[in-house]
């Protein structure tokens, strides 16, 4: 039988719980900087200049060419040969922001390009500016077919986060980790934090499916 003490678990679950935020932090900041970074690499790889293009297009395959864990490595410990020193939790933002960027990149091109020619032709009949019809025509139609993706690299980044435990960044499978030397139990401490992943994932897949049904609903995608 497993040898499970709840006095053990009522004492560490605070810490945890804590542990907890500072890792939605974590995800939630850098889904935030891949989000906009990501529809900046979109919308630079759909310009006229072919060297921006080749540029930003090698970049992006560069990135999603390589493990999350060695971007980490090499932003943290390599960056300040480069003059760019950063503390664990600003490394771990870009890392995980730049890395999920890429991907989300090509979820926004995908929307786009989904988008009919005859929305852009129209654009163009009616003068309108480039920024303009990316900002009121392209873009609101790109994000509801994009959005199922775009809550997939969400989730993704939430399971990621303990990645960032490498740099010491206090997040929850640190303090797992850490819980688990002290006292010489990890029965207890990586329990409670399959669960915690468990009971935060599932109620935000349903809650982005809930919101990209209604956005197509809204826009008349769907009956």
């Amino acid at each position: 039988m497993l040898d499970w003490k709840m006095d053990f678990t009522w004492e560490i679950l605070p810490r945890l719980l804590l542990a907890a935020g500072n890792t939605m932090l974590a995800a939630g900041g850098g889904y935030a900087v891949a989000v906009v970074l990501g529809l900046v690499f979109a919308l630079a790889q759909r310009t006229r200049s072919r060297t921006l293009t080749f540029v930003v297009r090698e970049l992006v395959e560069f990135v999603r060419s390589t493990p999350l864990l060695l971007q980490i490595f090499f932003i943290f410990y390599v960056g300040p040969q480069f003059g760019l020193r950063l503390s664990p939790w600003a490394a771990g933002l870009i890392a995980i922001g730049l890395h999920y960027a890429a991907y989300l990149s090509e979820v926004y091109r995908g929307g786009i390009e989904n988008v009919p020619k005859g929305q852009w032709e129209a654009a163009k009949a009616i003068n309108l500016s480039t920024v303009t019809t990316y900002r009121r025509i392209i873009i609101p139609q790109a994000l509801p077919p994009a959005l199922a993706g775009m809550g997939n690299y969400l989730v993704g980044i939430f399971k990621d986060t303990p990645m960032l435990s490498v740099i010491g960044v206090a997040e929850l499978m640190h303090t797992a980790n850490s819980i688990g030397a002290e006292n010489f139990r990890y029965l207890e401490p990586y329990t409670i934090v399959g669960l915690i992943f468990l009971a935060i994932s599932l109620p935000t897949a349903w809650l982005i499916r809930r919101f990209e049904t209604a956005l197509r609903r809204k826009m008349g995608l769907t009956r």
